[in-house]
């Protein structure tokens, strides 16, 4: 857990898959001008606990609730990015004393008929094909330079977006850890890690979504991601379901009164992209739900 400090309503911050708090290291201070900020380790990443037992919605709920009653915070909104998006909206529905929620670029890879343009049967052994290439790496000891090649690798990546490589090699070193052999592998462990990835690919975001009747900002990100090595083929799959998605986000914010969809013009790392619209787009949020302008149905003269 890392305490931001500041005063005023509380956020809790919550990271994406694979990776830990040191992603809100440039956003955090930003929130905590005008907000009580913490951000956490989900379990299984970073310094949390849990990297043994199965990962879930519900356990990385019951965590958030823990570190707020550890803190004595009655009330906070909870604003996660990529996977912590999609707890912060899970904590919506099963976390009492969430004032509101924010997700930021949390979708997972969504449902085969969100691909516009490509072959149902096509789609699934592509997604199928990108699972298990996660599953098998999942809690594996780091391969050839071991983590001097992951940090390599983040050099090279900061350098392509624009953003902080010491921040991207601080996450890194975070989330890395020795086994009984001594060897190096990334946070999360395999048995949580393959929960993860059961949980992602089982929750039902839209159902979710629509169920919600408290504040829910969802921000999507307008650029697209560098390209996967080793998969020539992810471009135009993310591209076709880039599309179906932001469809579906946009039918989304035109029938449901709790939610509202936004953009960053950013990738998916938009933390370190975009911290300062980020957190703007954050502050406001919170600032009409306290005001009790979310969700309020237009007046109709």
């Amino acid at each position: 857990m890392r305490d931001h400090g500041g005063n005023g309503p509380a956020l809790l911050l919550l990271h994406g898959a694979g990776r830990n708090l040191v992603d809100w290291e440039l956003v955090g201070p930003l929130l905590a001008e005008g907000h009580r900020v913490v951000a956490m380790d989900l379990r299984g990443h970073g310094k949390s606990g849990g990297g043994d037992e199965p990962w879930t919605f519900e356990g990385a709920v019951a965590d958030v609730g823990a570190v707020l009653e550890e803190l004595g915070i009655a009330g906070a909104v909870v604003v996660g990015h990529s996977l912590g998006g999609m707890v912060a909206a899970c904590c919506l529905e099963g976390l009492d004393g969430t004032l509101g929620a924010v997700n930021l670029d949390g979708h997972g890879m969504g449902r085969a008929e969100q691909y516009v343009g490509l072959d149902r049967g096509y789609v699934e052994r592509r997604l199928a094909e990108v699972r298990a290439f996660a599953d098998a790496a999942m809690g594996r000891p780091l391969p050839g330079g071991g983590l001097e090649g992951v940090l390599a690798y983040n050099a090279v990546m900061a350098e392509e977006l624009g953003v902080s490589r010491e921040l991207l090699e601080a996450g890194g070193r975070r989330g890395a850890v020795r086994n009984a052999e001594g060897e190096v592998y990334l946070r999360p462990e395999r048995v949580a890690g393959l929960g993860m990835q059961e949980a992602m690919a089982g929750i039902d975001l839209f159902g979710l979504y629509r169920r919600v009747r408290k504040p829910l900002l969802i921000v999507r990100a307008l650029r697209p991601n560098p390209s996967t090595p080793g998969m020539p083929w992810m471009d135009e799959l993310m591209a076709a379901y880039v599309k179906g998605l932001h469809a579906d986000l946009d039918e989304l914010a035109r029938t449901e009164r709790w939610v509202e969809v936004a953009g960053v013009d950013a990738t998916h790392a938009m933390l370190l992209e975009r911290p300062r619209e980020v957190a703007a787009l954050v502050a406001d949020f919170v600032r009409r739900v306290g005001a009790g302008e979310w969700g309020v149905p237009p007046q109709r003269g």
